[in-house]
This record gives C-alpha cells, sequence and structure tokens, in this order.
C-alpha cells in the first residue's frame, strides 16, 4: 500500500512522520509491525536486535536525531537482511551508505556520517519512542515509501 493512499483513506488515524527522513537502503518501499530501541550513540543493542529473526519486522530505533555518528552500517545491513528485517528506520545516522543502498533493505535515516558509535550496552527496548511528530509503538505498523513514512495501531491489508 502507498503512504499516500493509507493517509487519504484513515486521515486522522494514521500518524505522517515530518519529512526528515533519506533513503539510504536498496528498497524504497516496506513496511511490517514495529520493533523500537531508544539508544544514544550506542549500536550495541541495535545488533543484538538485528541478529534476532527479523519475521518482516521493522526495527525503528530512537537514536535522539544525533548527527555525530552512525548507528547502522553495512555489517548491521547485512545482519538485518540475513535475519528477514523488512527495514530500519533511523533517528540519526547510517554509515557505509554505498553498501547500504544495494541490500534489499529499506534504510531510512536522517543522514550518514562516517564515525562508528560507541559500545557502552546501553539503551531501552520495545518501548514507545516519539520523534518526527510521531509515536512509534511496538507492534503498532509501519509503512515507508518514496512519499513518506505512515504509521497505523494495527496492520491495514487492503483500503
Amino acid at each position: 500500500m502507498k503512504t499516500t493512499d493509507l493517509s487519504d483513506t484513515h486521515g486522522d488515524a494514521v500518524q505522517v512522520a515530518e519529512p526528515l527522513f533519506r533513503s539510504f537502503g536498496g528498497v524504497q518501499t516496506f513496511r511490517g509491525p514495529i520493533s523500537t530501541l531508544k539508544v544514544f550513540e550506542d549500536n550495541t543493542l541495535v545488533r543484538a536486535l538485528l541478529e534476532e529473526p527479523g519475521a518482516g519486522r521493522t526495527l525503528v530505533i530512537d537514536g535522539g536525531g544525533s548527527l555525530r555518528c552512525a548507528l547502522v552500517g553495512d555489517q548491521l545491513g547485512m545482519l538485518a537482511v540475513q535475519n528477514g528485517w523488512a527495514g530500519i528506520i533511523v533517528y540519526g545516522c547510517v554509515r557505509d551508505s554505498a553498501a547500504l543502498s544495494q541490500l534489499a533493505l529499506g534504510i531510512q535515516a536522517l543522514a550518514a556520517h562516517p564515525r562508528r558509535s560507541g559500545k557502552r550496552g546501553e539503551g531501552q527496548r520495545d518501548i514507545a519512542v516519539t520523534f518526527a511528530g510521531v509515536r512509534f509503538a511496538p507492534g503498532d505498523y509501519l509503512y515507508a515509501d518514496e512519499d513518506g513514512i505512515v504509521v497505523l495501531e494495527q496492520h491495514v491489508e487492503s483500503a
């Protein structure tokens, strides 16, 4: 389903993210139930979650909007593909953007940055996070394409 159609069909029932994100993955259109992380300049939990079976889920990472380092790079992107994740939204940065663009994975982030993140193992998992004017909660359904990102409280098969 296109985000524009979802927005038209569901009106105020759909949350629409502010247009802050750029596409970095090889897949422009993706969707899936949401899993969340809240981290700051530390991607240890990102790796741990992407090592799990994705089962078509989308990982939403609240990185606090930091533009000082990357939370996802080519190795984590490959891990996501191998484990069946549909996509990743990063409220922060990615790196290895040329390699990420070749992966069969949807990835949207604020920017690219060459610096890797820290490895302190800090953060929270499976909590509601809010950024870009949207509340992303585990189990809600995310749709992303060239026109933006929308979130519904439940999956919509047809409009």
